[in-house]
């Protein structure tokens, strides 16, 4: 079965090893074909602390390792221009 990997934005990492990614999809309304955008945010786990709010990263699926923890960082893709 093939993994999921999805881009998003980091909003958090004030806790250890872990950040909060916001993931956006875009779809259209079915009947109004206005573009819409449902947010989701996911726990990730970052095992180096590499990441900066507004980092732009690649997350994977991957076993439980929390209560809501079941995403991992692969990359960092793009780093925030905001100065932490």
């Amino acid at each position: 079965m093939p993994v999921k990997q999805q881009i998003g934005i980091v909003i958090s990492n004030k806790m250890q090893k872990t950040i909060v990614v916001k993931i956006e999809n875009r779809y259209p309304h079915p009947m109004y074909s206005k573009t819409l955008i449902k947010t989701k945010k996911y726990l990730a786990h970052d095992e180096l602390g590499e990441c900066n709010i507004g980092d732009q990263v690649l997350v994977e699926e991957c076993r439980p390792l929390s209560k809501r923890k079941r995403w991992k960082l692969i990359k960092i893709l793009s780093k925030s221009s905001l100065i932490n």
